[in-house]
């Protein structure tokens, strides 16, 4: 499949051919969708917690008597309906982990690539290396090559350089290529890969081990 590259300067581009998974109709879409709600899922901490009435503090006497105060009867203040009584039906702790095997998480990164990449979403840039760690730089390269939406960057390795210049750029992130998941492919605009890291991501597509 062919890809926009950009010299490290961002000022001259090309076209070039690399080697994508290609699928034909919805093949790897459901691997994909179950993937990104097992990594949402995964990412959820499960600790809400409320108390039932037998669990709240408080006496367990009859609030008032039965008859004759003009009220509804009550049996007691830790019944939902008092303030500072039990929730009824309210979270609990709990898991909500969901896993995938190997060969799933590779088929749903595979069609994540394919799909940015047949969308002309995905670029590759010869190699990220601003000469200073200065923002303004990373941003005047930024504006040549993606100038609009949010940005993702991926590399083989970065340099401190790089991490410094693009740390303050909010709609930009970094992550290195053995890291790169799914979940990060579907959630940026536009994704910017240097030589070296798209290699890797696509050997990691097609043979190595994907992330969860």
């Amino acid at each position: 499949m062919k890809l926009k590259f950009y010299q490290s300067d961002g000022l001259s581009s090309e076209v070039k051919d690399y080697a994508i998974p290609e699928f034909e109709g919805t093949k790897g879409v459901p691997a994909l969708k179950q993937y990104l709600v097992a990594y949402q899922a995964n990412n959820r901490q499960g600790t809400a917690s409320t108390k039932s009435r037998a669990e709240v503090s408080g006496t367990g006497r009859k609030p008032f008597r039965q008859k004759g105060t003009g009220s509804a009867r009550q049996g007691s203040r830790r019944t939902s309906q008092w303030r500072g009584g039990g929730v009824v039906f309210g979270p609990r702790p709990r898991d909500f982990s969901k896993s995938m095997n190997r060969k799933m998480r590779r088929l749903a990164f595979s069609r994540a690539i394919f799909d940015r990449a047949s969308s002309g979403e995905i670029d590759v840039v010869e190699r990220f290396e601003p000469a200073e760690a200065k923002t303004r730089e990373f941003k005047v390269f930024l504006e040549k090559v993606a100038p609009r939406g949010s940005v993702l960057v991926v590399d083989d390795t970065f340099s401190d350089n790089t991490l410094l210049a693009a740390r303050n750029i909010t709609r930009v992130a970094v992550t290195d290529a053995d890291s790169l998941n799914a979940f990060e492919l579907s959630l940026y605009d536009r994704i910017l890969m240097s030589e070296k890291g798209i290699e890797k991501v696509l050997s990691r597509a097609t043979t190595g081990a994907v992330s969860s």
